[in-house]
């Protein structure tokens, strides 16, 4: 005999929602901010997000990895030139349009850092390629 439990509902922090849905949690409304969120709800402001969270996507404040993923630069290198605060989206196209030196330099290094995790992956597969010829 087996007994089915009740299916109790999956609920997460406003701060865990607010990064899954990509926003500051500090911009977001007062009651997002001091209730908790159900897995339903979370998806529900997915599908159909309310007219706040269409907002704070489109003009921020946007938090730390959105600005990185804006400006084609790791948290690392915002953090290296002393953008610890969250940006607004016409900060960051401000810094878009000034091209800054240590932007250029952040999105070299970013550009070498993603070459070089394809060029592991390639060699992770053909390894394990390699490995399952062996073993057939």
């Amino acid at each position: 005999m087996t007994s089915s439990k009740p299916r109790t509902t999956q609920t997460m922090k406003p701060a865990t929602a607010a990064k899954k849905l990509g926003v500051y949690l500090g911009a977001t409304p007062a009651e997002f901010q001091e209730g908790v969120v159900s897995r339903d709800e979370l998806n529900a402001l997915q599908a159909e997000p309310p007219q706040w969270l269409a907002d704070l996507r489109r003009n921020g404040p946007h938090p730390r990895p959105v600005v990185a993923d804006k400006l084609g630069v790791s948290v690392s290198g915002l953090v290296r030139n002393g953008l610890t605060e969250p940006l607004t989206t016409d900060e960051i196209d401000a810094i878009k349009a000034e091209n800054p030196r240590w932007l250029q330099v952040e999105r070299d290094t970013q550009a070498e850092v993603r070459k070089e995790n394809v060029r592991i992956k390639e060699k992770h597969a053909a390894d394990a390629a390699r490995r399952a010829a062996k073993g057939a």
